[in-house]
């Protein structure tokens, strides 16, 4: 991953209130293995590219972490406790998922192998464009990490590209999706 991608990636995010509001409420909270993923962050760098408003577009905050006990029961009690954490109207916009329980119920919702994570960070290597597949972390240094295993390359170019290594059915209707709000946006096979 390109360091100078990384830290404009960084600034972005540090830029962001309302994410690094998130950001410091999920390391308080300590959960395993945790990363806030998906369009929390690919959006806000859509955003700051194209001019618009850095929460323009972001409808959630999606906090996924990684506890090898896959019951419901243990998942639900993570809720409740990430629920308590964050005051409204975030607390209506924090989904937090225990990623070691997506292959439980994924065929079923999306129709497609899911096979068991091995921890949170490998969520990334499953979404449908490798555009999307970029998370962020807090640390207690109030360091950010970035986790990127397809580069940031396509993301700062305005690029869509599907997930090179797991094709999905999925692509096509989120990339028209996509283009709907950033319609500066340019797919690539």
């Amino acid at each position: 991953m390109s360091a100078t991608l990384e830290n404009r990636l960084k600034e972005i995010v540090w830029s962001s209130p309302s994410l690094m509001q998130v950001l410091r409420i999920a390391r308080d909270l300590d959960l395993p293995d945790w990363l806030i993923f998906s369009g929390a962050v690919y959006q806000r760098v859509l955003n700051q590219l194209t001019g618009r408003d850095l929460d323009y577009g972001v409808k959630d905050y999606d906090l996924a972490y990684f506890d090898p006990d896959t019951s419901y029961e243990a998942e639900d009690v993570v809720i409740r406790r990430v629920a308590e954490a964050f005051r409204p109207p975030l607390r209506d916009l924090v989904e937090v998922r225990n990623q070691a329980r997506v292959h439980l119920w994924f065929e079923s919702k999306f129709g497609e192998a899911y096979p068991p994570l091995t921890c949170t960070a490998d969520a990334l290597e499953r979404f449908t464009s490798a555009t999307f597949s970029v998370g962020v972390r807090l640390d207690a240094k109030d360091q950010l990490t970035v986790a990127a295993p397809f580069g940031l390359e396509d993301l700062f170019a305005l690029r869509l590209r599907p997930n090179p290594s797991r094709r999905t059915n999925g692509f096509e209707r989120t990339a028209r999706s996509a283009i709907a709000r950033w319609p500066e946006l340019t797919i690539s096979n």
